[in-house]
């Protein structure tokens, strides 16, 4: 009878698959020794691993070569990295190692970009693309940005104020793009999209704000889904609506020769994660060629902002099985050394799935548990690796400690998370460790960040405030002369 991990594993998946292998009982993953990291820093961990960000980068920017040169196409392709997904140096310095641009949404992204122009890691022709919307302080550092010589700083129009304020902001003239406001998908809370400016309105736009404007040239459409590139319907409308929308654009614009088709590369979540990104590259190419052929254009060159694609799957979080709850006769809980809502919040919040399996002990047998957090919140749990809303795992035994790791977590947690701040119920951030290889391939380890003490708490909260103002005091009346 199959009652091991492993025959479970092997009855409902194809496994062993590229990135996750079996040495012995061990899980690696991208031929990571995860019980060493385990052996080496303890946990709760988190790690990055380096080189798959560049991986990915390449995987695209292949796509769509191959995909111009199948159809002769005459547009160029950039490929910008949505910094929002990851803000960290060390995801940035390893993303620009690939020659490729960036995508902003916010003021202090300004100020990443500037830091990584005086240190050569973003060059005077790199793209940076402003998104979001834009208020004095990110229209302040955008216009010092192209103030001070980055021409190729397109701001992205999100509403009618906008061109108004860079206008007032900046000394020269500048480029631009404009954002859809695409419809959203029908099973969504609203009908429209908050960003970006509509597809009725878009052409009037042009010509009421920018066509005779002296100082302002549009370069570039932004169409951008919530749900990301997917094969369905939705998708195919809302790319076809946008490409009526460039046409009718470029034959009263002869400056507009860009198209973004935003993000939304999928990540793998699941071991029976099926995604034929080839495919999708090539039909939307084809549909883009279409589209201009038929109305006599030229075809735009194509910009994309790959932020979970380009980061997601670098990223991984291991915990240990500290504790199993029989709470009745059908619900064990096991229970992990953190918290999910602290440091994989999209579990919580949105109810993503993430991969999930078992570090070690691969060859026992198996049983049916539910997964619980640290804090005292009732939503502390995961669940979303379901089978029949549970999760299948090696027995727990007091005596054989049990680890497990989810896997392509490397997008958005550490920003909603908090990274570095106050945590629910001040559960510590888990140490944080980074991965490469050298030039022969040999793994390297970096320890980012330890895992936060009580001190980093009190320190937020202001306890660590008191001692210094005692302290400063206490000083005060010593160089006075007072007791």
């Amino acid at each position: 009878m199959n009652t091991k991990y492993i025959d479970l594993i092997d009855q409902t998946y194809y496994f062993p698959q590229e990135e996750f292998t079996l040495e012995g009982e061990y899980l690696r993953f991208h031929d990571i020794p995860l019980n060493e990291l385990v052996e080496r820093y303890g946990s709760p961990l988190k790690f990055t691993y380096l080189p798959k960000i560049s991986e990915n980068i390449q995987h695209a920017k292949n796509w769509f070569a191959m995909a111009m040169a199948k159809r002769d196409y005459q547009g160029k392709y950039y490929y910008c990295y949505c910094t929002k997904s990851s803000h960290f140096h060390h995801v940035l310095n390893e993303a620009l190692k690939n020659d490729i641009h960036i995508e902003t949404s916010s003021a202090f992204d300004i100020n990443i970009v500037e830091q990584l122009k005086r240190t050569g890691g973003i060059k005077n022709d790199t793209y940076v693309i402003c998104n979001g919307f834009k208020r004095d302080h990110y229209i302040e550092n955008i216009a010092r940005l192209i103030n001070e010589g980055h021409e190729n700083c397109i701001p992205i129009i999100d509403n009618y104020e906008e061109i108004d304020l860079l206008t007032e902001a900046i000394d020269g003239s500048f480029k631009v793009g404009i954002r859809i406001a695409s419809e959203e998908e029908p099973k969504f809370e609203f009908y429209t999209s908050r960003l970006g400016i509509g597809y009725k309105n878009i052409v009037p736009f042009y010509e009421n704000q920018i066509k005779n404007h002296d100082k302002v040239e549009l370069k570039m459409l932004h169409f951008f889904i919530n749900t990301g590139i997917r094969d369905n319907a939705y998708y195919w409308n809302e790319l076809a609506k946008c490409l009526k929308v460039y046409v009718r654009l470029k034959k009263i614009c002869p400056s507009l020769d860009s198209l973004n088709i935003g993000g939304g590369f999928p990540i793998k979540s699941s071991l029976a994660f099926e995604y034929d990104y080839q495919y999708m590259v090539d039909e939307i190419l084809n549909q883009i060629s279409i589209a201009c052929a038929e109305a006599d254009v030229a075809v735009p060159h194509i910009f994309t902002e790959f932020g979970s694609f380009t980061v997601g799957e670098s990223g991984g979080a291991i915990y240990e099985i500290l504790y199993q709850k029989q709470q009745n006769d059908r619900e064990k809980w096991n229970m992990i050394d953190s918290s999910f809502i602290t440091t994989l919040p999209d579990t919580w919040a949105i109810n993503k799935r993430f991969i999930m399996l078992p570090i070690n002990r691969w060859y026992d047998e198996y049983e049916r548990v539910l997964l619980g957090g640290l804090t005292c919140d009732s939503d502390d749990y995961y669940n979303s690796e379901q089978h029949m809303n549970a999760i299948y795992l090696p027995k727990y035994k007091r005596d054989k400690p049990l680890y497990i790791g989810f896997f392509n977590t490397g997008a958005y947690q550490e920003t909603i998370g908090g990274y570095g701040g106050l945590q629910h119920c001040l559960i510590p951030q888990p140490k944080h460790i980074l991965i490469n290889r050298d030039a022969n391939g040999t793994l390297m380890y970096e320890l980012f960040s330890p895992q936060q003490k009580a001190e980093d708490f009190l320190n937020i909260l202001g306890y660590g405030q008191e001692k210094a103002k005692k302290a400063s005091k206490a000083e005060t009346l010593q160089t006075s002369g007072l007791k």
